[in-house]
């Protein structure tokens, strides 16, 4: 049976380690290991990084030495002390794939939100939500009781979504420029709801479905309990973030049924893919029988001066190989659950009736306020103040990180709501736990990953601001001197959700 779903070259393999080498130049006196350790540990870093994703095949030996110029030796030895230390598994006629070992690959647990009135002086980093927007709430929620009595006199259920706010979501797609009819329009409870549902419809036991290495970890879990199969399609440095050599391999060699991407600054690293990438990944996907679920939730959140590329789904209007989700509640509010799908008019129908089998529909209140408020245009006041609370919060923990934690290392994004930062070298996964101890909550990286990848990582979202940012970057400082120094911790705190 194969145990690896992509393959890394030898070209490729090689160019990595030399980039690592740049970002990571020897200091001065330091001791330099054997070219074999030098090369396994270069391998592992890229492993535990996500550079590299976990189960994909390695470059034979002779590949790897002629790419490297160094002896068949070196690298031979250098495999075998990998899989001496759980990162590389090997079988007679099937190669050689990267792995990591039973104590590093930690599932991608989340945390759960906690009650308001349960966090006393904790600072929740956990969740990338904001406060409700008022006066826009109370207003959405006046405005949608005042249109609901014709509705009262109905069963309520309306498994599609209320026509009139399919209506209002498939205009707000044409006038970005991609031709919608409210046939292509389901609502949905929130944006996991409809990723739920369409794993279901396409991916069912064993099928295989790309993501990209980091991801959302909700929806990473929420795959995995579908029983699909993860295909990490590892992301790039710095703000562009999908490289398409990467993607058109794994489309080409793995021939996933689904690609679940989120291309409008990417939880969890802000990455903001541009037009020529979305083309060229739709592209890829069509010719390899995928189907692409991009992921919309944060596209409404720039917070710098960027020029919007186009919707994924401006590559394929007609809805047959993008399925686009959107959602209310980063935008907007998390307490308000709707979501949407946009797609071609027969995958909405087989998804509409496959909800008879699931929650029915979707609350009418909440569909009716989500409606008043992008008819009436509150909706898009609302959103400029929620981008305007997110940059001042993101621009406070940016100058408070770097103050307090120099050694951190991270690229500002452009919008969103998550700050993805590289933790010099310290274990994310104890960061959260001695976080927990000093009082402030962060997820670590592993939750994002695939079996274990992104332990020097953690996430911190744009939800505090002014002198809250710096109290929380004070005590994340103070976790990373609890790490440093060795101190007992005992284990990370069972999780369980990640917004």
């Amino acid at each position: 049976m194969q145990r690896w779903t992509s393959v890394v070259g030898a070209a490729q393999l090689a160019r990595q380690l030399a980039s690592q080498q740049q970002e990571r130049p020897a200091r001065p006196g330091q001791r330099r290991p054997p070219a074999y350790r030098a090369l396994a540990d270069g391998i592992r870093l890229l492993v535990l990084e996500g550079r590299v994703p976990v189960a994909a095949r390695l470059p034979a030996e002779r590949e790897l030495a002629l790419a490297l110029s160094v002896s068949r030796t070196t690298v031979a030895a250098a495999y075998e002390a990998l899989r001496g230390e759980g990162f590389l598994e090997s079988r007679r006629g099937a190669g050689s794939w990267t792995a990591v070992p039973p104590g590093n690959a930690l599932p991608a647990r989340g945390l759960e939100p906690l009650p308001p009135e349960s966090l006393g002086s904790l600072i929740d980093l956990g969740t990338a939500a904001l406060n409700a927007p008022e006066p826009w709430l109370t207003r959405a929620v006046q405005g949608a009781l005042g249109e609901l009595p014709p509705y009262a006199s109905t069963h309520g259920d309306y498994p599609a979504g209320l026509p009139a706010l399919r209506a209002t979501i498939a205009a707000r797609y044409t006038r970005l420029g991609v031709p919608t009819m409210p046939e292509q329009i389901m609502v949905t409870t929130g944006a996991m709801g409809a990723i739920d549902a369409i794993c279901h419809l396409f991916a069912g036991r064993g099928e295989r479905v790309a993501v990209e290495s980091p991801s959302y970890a909700n929806i990473l879990q929420l795959i995995r309990e579908a029983g699909a199969r993860l295909v990490p399609v590892a992301m790039g440095e710095g703000v562009s973030g999908w490289e398409m050599d990467r993607w058109r391999q794994v489309l080409r060699e793995s021939a996933p049924r689904l690609a679940y991407v989120v291309a409008d600054f990417h939880n969890p690293t802000g990455a903001l893919a541009d037009e020529d990438r979305r083309r060229l990944l739709v592209d890829a996907a069509r010719a390899a029988g995928t189907v692409v679920v991009a992921d919309e939730t944060m596209r409404e959140l720039p917070l710098d001066d960027v020029d919007m590329p186009r919707p994924m789904s401006a590559f394929d209007p007609a809805g047959s190989s993008v399925i686009t989700v959107g959602s209310a509640s980063k935008a907007f509010w998390a307490g308000m659950r709707i979501g949407w799908v946009r797609a071609a008019p027969e995958i909405v129908r087989s998804l509409v009736a496959a909800r008879a089998y699931a929650d029915l529909g979707t609350p009418v209140l909440e569909q009716l306020a989500v409606a008043w408020l992008m008819d009436t245009g509150e909706w898009d006041d609302a959103v400029a103040w929620r981008r305007a609370q997110a940059l001042e919060n993101r621009d406070a923990l940016v100058a408070a990180v770097r103050r307090e934690l120099p050694s951190w290392e991270f690229t500002v994004p452009a919008g969103g709501l998550t700050l993805w930062v590289r933790t010099g070298g310290l274990s994310g996964s104890r960061i959260a736990v001695a976080g927990e101890r000093v009082g402030v909550r962060v997820p670590s990286g592993p939750r994002f990953g695939v079996d274990g990848a992104f332990e020097g990582y953690v996430r911190l979202p744009f939800t505090v601001g002014g002198a809250l940012a710096e109290e929380a970057a004070s005590r994340l400082a103070a976790a990373a001197r609890l790490v440093e120094t060795g101190a007992p911790l005992g284990p990370e705190p069972p999780r369980t959700f990640v917004a």
